[in-house]
């Protein structure tokens, strides 16, 4: 199962909240809800994510065994 607890931790650590990512960045609403839901995304918006927090892969989401 994939986990997006890394990607609050990184926004917590950047101080980055939601409403920046959707208000200034552009993301969608909908897209920060299906992270918050654990939903899948695609590898273009883990791309995005990942420029916009200057940070790795692994530092929006891991995979936990079930």
């Amino acid at each position: 199962m994939i986990s997006y607890k890394p990607f609050y931790e990184t926004l917590a650590k950047k101080g980055i909240t939601e409403y920046y990512l959707i208000y200034k960045q552009g993301f969608s609403a909908n897209t920060i809800h299906r992270i918050k839901h654990g939903k899948a995304i695609s590898t273009k918006t883990l791309d995005e994510i990942c420029f916009v927090l200057d940070c790795k892969v692994e530092e929006v989401l891991k995979y936990e065994k079930t």
